[in-house]
């Protein structure tokens, strides 16, 4: 067991090393994506004006939302994962991986969480530096047991944000291109994950619908718990369970589309 994490352990410390290369990169992205937040506020006050609450929310509430949901995009997004999972197929260079012992999505999975690590601490620096401008118009809750029901959906969220990621790449088995299915699952995932606007402003039945679709709990389900969008406690472990289930349901689906690429794979070059 204990080679096995060190075998691992290896693959996320060289990750590491790769991605602080492009340290600087990712530093000005997040700058970058602070400007996404000026057109936010923006078109929320425009919205909010004449409104003290839309949604049952005032516009601290919402835009304390857009806030925690650029900063948890770069701490569990799946950026380009499943590009680079298609590269590896199309390319022959996974050929590597089936005659040693290494099992390829935790190999994948360690990729991901180093690059993460990286963005989500690089991502703090824009926060610090532009927090005292945001502060105003922040509204955070101070409720504890937030964290505690928080971070398990933050980390489940983030394997389902990779396992998305793991199971688009290995259509490459089938596909030659997989542009337009990434494509369409990131329209997907910007509409019913809560990425263009809160979903409990959905109509409630439409809402409702969509907490059982995994993209709810790609985004949506940890901003809204950290920010107060959910306060119900009860309802919470729900979802938790149903996140649980959608994780497991997803990992489940990649390990089949692997065995079953491997079928149809033709290991040459690499």
């Amino acid at each position: 067991m204990l080679s096995i994490l060190n075998k691992y352990r290896a693959v996320f410390l060289v990750g590491l090393q790769s991605n602080l290369v492009y340290r600087m990169n990712f530093a000005v992205r997040g700058f970058f994506s602070f400007f996404h937040l000026i057109v936010v506020f923006i078109l929320w006050s425009a919205a909010y004006t004449g409104n003290r609450e839309i949604g049952g929310f005032n516009f601290g509430q919402t835009f304390t939302y857009f806030v925690a949901l650029i900063i948890v995009q770069f701490m569990i997004g799946a950026f380009n994962e499943d590009y680079q999972i298609s590269e590896e197929i199309r390319n022959g260079l996974i050929n590597q991986f089936l005659l040693k012992p290494v099992n390829y999505f935790a190999y994948r999975f360690s990729i991901y969480a180093s690059a993460r690590l990286v963005t989500g601490l690089l991502i703090l620096i824009p926060v610090i530096v532009t927090y005292p401008l945001l502060k105003d118009y922040l509204t955070i809750p101070a409720d504890w047991w937030r964290l505690a029901l928080g971070f398990p959906a933050l980390l489940m969220s983030a394997v389902i944000q990779f396992g998305i990621a793991y199971c688009f790449g290995l259509m490459s088995f089938w596909f030659l291109e997989i542009q337009g299915l990434v494509v369409l699952s990131m329209a997907l995932e910007s509409l019913l994950g809560g990425q263009i606007f809160p979903l409990d402003l959905l109509p409630a039945w439409l809402f409702r619908v969509s907490q059982f679709l995994p993209y709810y709990y790609q985004m949506y389900f940890p901003v809204a718990i950290f920010t107060g969008r959910l306060s119900d406690p009860s309802a919470i472990m729900v979802g938790l369970g149903i996140q649980a289930g959608w994780m497991l349901i997803i990992l489940a689906i990649g390990q089949f589309l692997w065995q079953r690429g491997l079928r149809l794979h033709t290991a040459v070059g690499g």
